[in-house]
């Protein structure tokens, strides 16, 4: 037998609706990027920045603009994650990074 019948539900996934708002940092610019992120943190108590290999320092750049100088004393970064991927048989890496931003 070359393939096994699956029985599964077709349809989308149900999955649980998170509160946190994710945003993937790009090579757009910085001060666009970092108001962005402070209009949805005045609705949200709590965002996810993304970025990957060369996008890391605008997302870090973002970070702080808007701990240190957007809402100084009234936002933290909660959380830093950093991680490799790497692509099946080629052996490239490319370095990921996560910062949760809270606003008190």
């Amino acid at each position: 037998m070359l393939m096994d019948e699956i029985s599964e539900p077709y349809g989308q996934e149900q999955t649980k609706k998170s509160e946190d708002t994710i945003i993937n940092i790009g090579n757009d610019p910085v001060m666009l990027s970092a108001v962005d992120v402070l209009s949805i943190l005045g609705n949200k108590s709590k965002v996810i920045l993304r970025a990957k290999g060369n996008s890391i320092p605008n997302a870090v750049a973002v970070a702080n603009i808007i701990t240190e100088k957007m809402l100084n004393g009234n936002s933290k970064v909660q959380k830093i994650t950093l991680d490799t991927e790497s692509a099946p048989g080629i052996g490239n890496m490319t370095s990921t990074v996560e910062i949760i931003l809270t606003k008190n």
